[in-house]
């Protein structure tokens, strides 16, 4: 069998570019749906399965990029090759319609796979991609919003590859079956093609367009929600915990960092108020209190966020607060909040030792802690450290200004 493809059917290099990425792509795609449809069933208490679904999510994502590889090799191969001509060129709307599919089909087995490794460099989650590299992306951001556009981006090329695969098969045996040609055998690794394409050929261009306008409302689609929530996105720190005490935090992060199936999963709130009073006197332990809510809903922790809002996990929908209130102590050359942290329905006593930086009216302060998700029956089920460990990592920094005092 020749290598390169003639006039009236393809070579061994296109057939083989054809079937491996056939082969992939119908593997990513069930085990992407199982996946996810194993991890609806986890945000719904069924934890048990987080190992399998794990295991699944890498397999998809593995095979993803490598059916991305392929598909983008068949294609730069491909524009370096005549195509033999279509058996039926004569029939314009046919042909027409079978260009449209093709380009979509090409469009689809480049942008899902792409958007979905997207999807992966710009969030944090559990699933690990197998290959030595493809984590990250140089060119991806960690940010939600790139995330939340890739996703949707994402879900919206998955359906059209499907569809596209089902009318390119549909049209393959209707050629084969209905037409009698050889537009299937051509294609088949070891079948050899006799019948010379037709006079008649229609164009590129039209096909072309129509595939390119759909594309651009996918890609349309998927980035429109994001951009429209980049307003609410961009609220400041400020805003979103300042409350009344005698400092006022200007601006911070409350973070949390988990280890799933042995990769770090790094999240943060986005939504919490403190309340600080805080006098700096070194003959005296206690130098002030504080209380922090924070909104459990506001909580970002990239791939795993739905789950984390579940009944096992955080139950959001009964216990949507928690509440850390402390007395601040004195504690050699820096401070510790010393007190009880509320979640779930259970308080804990804790302590988050702290440094802290006086400059005039300004404050900022950093510290970390680690807790035992177990005190907070958070992940019962879980009772598996290397499937969900048991300790859970905490970092707070902010910057506060005093509060003047009223005349």
């Amino acid at each position: 069998m020749p290598r390169r493809n003639s006039a009236i059917e393809y070579g061994s290099v296109t057939k083989t570019f054809h079937w491996l990425t056939a082969l992939l792509i119908l593997s990513a795609i069930p085990l992407g749906l199982i996946a996810t449809n194993l991890a609806h069933r986890i945000e719904a208490g069924e934890t048990d399965l987080i190992g399998l679904t794990t295991l699944l999510f890498s397999l998809h994502k593995t095979i993803g990029i490598a059916a991305f590889a392929t598909a983008l090799g068949r294609i730069i191969w491909a524009i370096s090759q005549p195509s033999p001509g279509l058996l039926n060129g004569a029939r314009r709307t046919e042909a027409n319609l079978a260009g449209t599919v093709h380009w979509l089909l090409y469009g689809a087995m480049l942008i899902t796979p792409l958007s979905g490794w997207v999807h992966h460099a710009a969030t944090s989650g559990f699933a690990p991609i197998w290959w030595p590299l493809g984590q990250t992306l140089f060119f991806v951001p960690q940010s939600a919003v790139v995330a939340d556009a890739a996703s949707t981006v994402h879900f919206l090329a998955s359906r059209v590859l499907i569809i596209s695969i089902l009318l390119h098969v549909a049209g393959a045996l209707k050629h084969h079956l209905i037409d009698k040609d050889d537009t299937l055998r051509r294609m088949l690794p070891l079948a050899k093609a006799t019948t010379t394409p037709s006079p008649a050929q229609p164009g590129h261009a039209l096909p072309l367009v129509a595939a390119g306008i759909i594309w651009l409302g996918i890609l349309g689609a998927g980035a429109a929600p994001a951009l429209i929530s980049l307003p609410a996105n961009s609220e400041s720190a400020a805003q979103q915990t300042a409350a009344a005490g005698d400092w006022q935090v200007e601006n911070g992060t409350l973070a949390l960092t988990i280890r799933q199936m042995g990769s770090d999963v790094a999240g943060k709130f986005s939504d919490w108020t403190a309340q600080i009073s805080f006098v700096d006197d070194p003959a005296q332990d206690r130098n002030g209190s504080v209380r922090v809510e924070v909104t459990i809903g506001s909580l970002s922790l990239g791939s795993v966020t739905g789950q984390a809002m579940g009944a096992d996990f955080f139950d959001e929908a009964k216990h949507p607060r928690a509440v850390f209130e402390a007395d601040i102590l004195r504690d050699g050359d820096g401070f510790v909040a010393d007190g009880t942290l509320s979640i779930k329905g259970n308080a804990v006593p804790v302590r988050l030792p702290f440094a802290l930086e006086l400059n005039g009216n300004q404050a900022d302060m950093t510290g970390e802690m680690t807790l035992d998700r177990r005190d907070f029956r958070i992940g019962a089920s879980v009772d598996e450290a290397g499937t969900l460990a048991f300790e859970v990592g905490i970092a707070v920094a902010l910057t506060a200004q005093r509060v003047a005092s009223a005349n």
